[in-house]
């Protein structure tokens, strides 16, 4: 501190005080015209923003007046500290254009954190950002936006200013393109039989893969061609693209779908031509048919015209019996499947076991009337009378025997 105080006499009783605030640091007489005092203070960080000035006093009371004071405007003391290690700068290797990523850098170990500058700039682009200070750290956050004209090796740097003095820090940063990969059909709906090219591109540098079956060169596209069937409809094609930035390997797919126009078809493993329900019974008729545009199936009864439904449960009926045209129509044609239902009836069995049980019981009837019969005729006998005595034994005469033949 240096206070310089021209005039004031008698100087013997002359002297130059310096203060901080209310606190006396220094007095010295004043000697020489002007007179400079001069102090050495060691600033720390109590003394930040505390107020320094100098003040004279002319003591005449030994000769009987008064002290006579005079004050210099107080000069305020600003202090800082920085360390000597630069800024934590985070920020992302690699960064696409059109895309957005975070930035932060900090600092710690500087007084006053909160009084101190930021500024973050991406090569020539300064970076909006939003600072915080909590005790001796100060941290700076902000949004980088990767632009195409930014393209390929970058910087990103970290200001830190505070007083007279700063620190810096920087890293760098890729900006990129990877445009792609894009899959493109020669006809997104072909009709059956038709040829369809398939195409996968990308953007330069960019290797591509088509299902399977790579680029000549990275920035080439990747194609085939196929002859639409009915079973590549809804059929997935898939593409891979590929980029190296900065030592990172990037990858993308993409894939889109081919459909294709076909005629209605029945399937005849799920549509039986033939079927034998009970009656009173509850079924569900499995005809189903495949087609692009999808068709529209519809079974009738070829004598009344009765649609059967289909895919539902119904309450078969006795009348169901017949022949039906199970017919699937669309915009590229019609197929038609015969279909033949025999509808029993539930009393059939009940009649059958009635007769079965008639059959049965005829059959034990007879064979017992045989058997009666038989007995009969084997207990059937010819008995003789003997008139030569009053005693009238019977014997029995064979069979064989004649009738008139004289008794012995």
């Amino acid at each position: 501190m240096t206070c310089q105080v021209a005039g004031g006499a008698p100087r013997t009783n002359l002297t130059v005080v310096l203060l901080r605030g209310e606190e006396e640091l220094s007095r010295q007489p004043a000697v020489g015209e002007p007179a400079e005092v001069t102090f050495t203070v060691a600033a720390g960080r109590e003394d930040h923003l505390a107020n320094f000035s100098c003040r004279t006093d002319l003591d005449l009371r030994p000769r009987g007046l008064g002290l006579f004071q005079n004050s210099s405007a107080p000069r305020q003391l600003r202090t800082f500290a920085l360390p000597i290690t630069a800024p934590h700068l985070v920020v992302p290797r690699i960064l696409e254009v059109g895309t957005t990523r975070s930035v932060n850098c900090i600092l710690e170990g500087l007084f006053p954190a909160s009084e101190a500058q930021v500024h973050l700039a991406l090569g020539n682009q300064t970076l909006n950002s939003t600072v915080e200070s909590h005790g001796d750290t100060i941290s700076a956050t902000a949004t980088a936006v990767a632009r195409a004209e930014q393209e390929g090796a970058q910087e990103i740097v970290c200001n830190i200013t505070l007083g007279n003095d700063g620190r810096e820090a920087r890293e760098k940063l890729t900006v990129y393109s990877f445009w792609g990969p894009t899959i493109n059909l020669s006809e997104p709906n072909a009709s059956e039989g038709t040829a369809v090219t398939v195409t996968c591109a990308a953007g330069a540098r960019v290797q591509v893969m088509l299902e399977g079956l790579p680029a000549a060169a990275p920035g080439q596209p990747a194609q085939f061609q196929l002859n639409a069937t009915e079973m590549d409809d809804r059929r997935s094609f898939f593409c891979n693209a590929t980029l190296e930035v900065d030592g990172e390997t990037l990858h993308r797919n993409s894939s889109v779908q081919l459909r294709v126009l076909y005629g209605p078809k029945i399937d005849q493993a799920k549509c039986p031509q033939r079927l034998t329900w009970k009656e009173k019974t509850t079924h569900v008729l499995q005809c189903q048919a495949r087609g692009n545009p999808d068709p529209q199936m519809h079974c009738f009864h070829e004598g009344s015209h009765v649609e059967l439904p289909i895919g539902v449960p119904f309450f078969v009926r006795l009348n169901y019996t017949g022949t039906y045209a199970c017919k699937a129509s669309s915009s590229r044609g019609v197929h038609t499947v015969t279909v033949v239902m025999n509808v029993q009836d539930r009393n059939l069995r009940a009649v059958n076991i009635v007769l079965g049980v008639l059959a049965i019981l005829g059959v034990v009837t007879t064979v017992a009337a045989l058997l009666h019969v038989f007995g009969v005729q084997k207990r059937s006998d010819t008995y003789r009378v003997n008139q030569g005595s009053t005693w009238l034994p019977l014997t029995s005469r064979q069979p064989e025997e004649a009738v008139g033949e004289n008794p012995s």
